[in-house]
């Protein structure tokens, strides 16, 4: 069994992992704030008192904050880093003014916003296309290998050699595509679309509810088939085909976070299977383990979560002020300053108290909890 990463290389594969992520991420909006005419006065990465830092000769202050965890890009006009405008802005000399946030169009504001989650979408496509050309693609056809006797995928009717079309209406083109699906479906009858001898039928199958132990040892409960896969095997990509292969592998990731996400917003699965920060360091850890393609893939991965949850309409998030910005293009005058600082100022509660929830989840999955009890009695 593999020994476990120490606790400082886990940090710093941590940082390796996150930081670039959160570097491309504020890049995005910078270089669009700057397309657009926007002065940027503070590029940083991380949060809390500089450790590092600069000024270019256009004035902006690029530094590295002591807090390793998120970034932000301030410009000009903006009162703080979530970029609420300062009430000053408008006394400022015309020139000057013209080169603040909040005196562009909105349709400006949104694609500088936006530029953010979609830049970290594009280093997702980046990295797909990086693997397929440096060792192809792993592809196992979503055929039926096996059927366990007893398992769902036997009480659905389900056979050898049947090959999956459709889960609920959605296409699977590879066997992988299945697993993460039916995890997020124990207990609930789920359409299997199959091809049988040529001839295309449907049927209902409930994943049983199982418990899933990570190399962690954290446990979670997860819908099975019971089924397995003929073994994969690596093809090349051509070239012409690896954007839109990358394409659809960020497509199907973002289709497969919505719907975990939607499964806890009903209540299918309990918040305490969310993870945060720890989790994400053990598993950056863990996945350079595995070489450079694994953590390569894992950043992917990490980088598609990062644009999608930024998207999320939640003031203090990107996708927050997008939902002002949509609701002032459909007004035609902003929402007013009163209504944006009280929804920031939840949104930030929001936010602090889902990453103080989620660090907690991660501190009950390691035991850590237990120990600091013990520390206390």
């Amino acid at each position: 069994m593999t020994e476990s990463p120490s606790f400082l290389w886990t940090i710093l594969w941590f940082l390796a992992a996150i930081s670039p992520l959160i570097f491309l991420h504020e890049l995005g909006h910078y270089l669009v704030a700057r397309w657009c005419g926007v002065k940027s006065e503070t590029f940083s990465i991380g949060f809390g008192r500089e450790i590092a830092g600069w000024t270019d000769k256009r004035g902006t202050r690029w530094k590295i904050g002591w807090i390793p965890v998120g970034g932000y890009v301030k410009f000009a006009g903006d009162m703080n880093a979530a970029s609420q405008a300062d009430g000053d802005w408008l006394n400022l000399p015309p020139e000057e003014r013209a080169q603040t946030f909040h005196a562009k169009p909105v349709w400006q504001r949104a694609l500088i916003v936006a530029a953010g989650p979609i830049a970290n979408f594009l280093a997702a496509i980046l990295i797909f296309i990086m693997l397929f050309a440096a060792y192809g693609k792993d592809v196992t056809r979503p055929v039926i290998a096996e059927v366990q006797a007893g398992s769902a995928a036997e009480a659905a009717g389900l056979r050898k050699d049947d090959r999956i079309i459709e889960l609920d209406g959605r296409t699977i083109s590879d066997f992988w595509e299945i697993a993460p699906y039916i995890a997020l479906h124990a207990g609930t009858p789920v359409s299997v679309l199959i091809e049988r001898d040529g001839q295309r039928m449907a049927v209902d199958a409930t994943p049983t509810s199982v418990e899933f132990v990570s190399r962690f040892g954290t446990k979670s409960e997860v819908g099975r088939l019971g089924i397995a896969s003929y073994p994969s095997e690596i093809v090349s990509v051509p070239i012409h085909r690896m954007p839109i292969d990358a394409i659809f592998a960020v497509k199907s990731t973002i289709r497969s976070i919505a719907d975990g996400l939607s499964r806890i917003i009903m209540g299918y699965i309990p918040v305490k299977e969310l993870g945060g920060p720890v989790m994400i360091a053990k598993v950056s850890a863990e996945m350079a383990t595995f070489g450079l393609a694994a953590f390569l893939a894992f950043m992917a991965m990490l980088s598609i979560n990062l644009g999608f949850i930024n998207l999320l309409p939640v003031p203090m998030l990107d996708g927050g002020h997008l939902l002002f910005y949509t609701l002032e293009a459909i007004r035609r005058k902003p929402v007013s300053a009163r209504a944006q600082e009280l929804a920031f100022t939840s949104g930030f509660m929001f936010v602090i108290g889902f990453m103080l929830m989620v660090t907690f989840n991660d501190f009950e999955r390691f035991g850590w909890l237990k120990g600091i009890g013990d520390l206390i009695g």
